[in-house]
């Protein structure tokens, strides 16, 4: 999962990015309208958290803005306690949601959840196909009832194609989730996180569609591996 997080104080920016960071959750924060703007509309956002309160634009403007343009990707509005006809306006202008300032971490991440759920078909936090289960609230992935170990990307790779079964996913849209605009990236990191996975999970899952991306294949014809402990 890839959020963007939009909020000008550092203090309450920090603990949201440390605690997405600890839930495996790829997350670039930028406190100015523009940055958040140039984000949403040139990467794979899954989610994004948005203050109504930024220095250079009003947050309202540019959700506005994304609507207005057939931007859908859900959006989380933070707002200031009190302020119920901003978050009315929010709701009504395109938000998703609202959580009002301070909010209990537990809460936001629960509502993280929820939304991306909710927008991507899901009623679970749990998704399976076959005998491959991955729980988003656990970070736990169990194949032919054992769990498997898997590293940090690893894990947000498998959540992002099994999110999308059987749809291709670009390689620019998975390097953007797992690791957002960082500019130092081995040309082949996407390359070895897939050998990895293949090499834990049956090998099939993954289909490479060359010079375009991957898919997760789902079908009643995949066998199941032999996999030891």
């Amino acid at each position: 999962m890839f959020v963007v997080l939009v909020e000008d104080d550092p203090y309450i920016a920090s603990s949201i990015c440390a605690t997405l960071d600890f839930l495996n959750i790829s997350v670039e924060h930028v406190s100015h309208a523009r940055d958040a703007d140039y984000f949403i509309r040139h990467s794979a956002v899954d989610l994004c958290l948005l203050d109504l309160g930024l220095p250079d634009q009003d947050g309202l403007d540019l959700l506005r803005s994304w609507r207005r343009d057939h931007i859908h990707v859900p959006v989380l509005v933070l707002t200031a306690r009190l302020q119920t006809q901003q978050c009315v306006e929010a709701l009504n202008v395109g938000a998703d949601d609202y959580l009002t300032k301070p909010f209990e971490l537990d809460e936001l991440i629960a509502r993280v959840h929820a939304l991306t759920r909710r927008h991507r078909g899901f009623s679970s936090n749990v998704i399976q196909f076959d005998h491959l289960k991955l729980n988003k609230d656990t970070q736990e992935v169990h194949y032919q009832d054992q769990m498997i170990q898997l590293s940090r990307r690893e894990y947000s790779l498998l959540e992002t194609l099994m999110s999308h079964p059987n749809q291709v996913l670009k390689n620019e849209v998975l390097l953007d989730k797992l690791y957002g605009f960082q500019d130092s990236i081995e040309s082949n990191a996407l390359n070895v996180h897939i050998y990895h996975l293949r090499q834990k999970l049956n090998a099939d899952y993954i289909q490479t569609i060359r010079g375009v991306g991957y898919m997760f294949k789902i079908a009643e014809s995949i066998p199941c591996k032999n996999h030891t402990a």
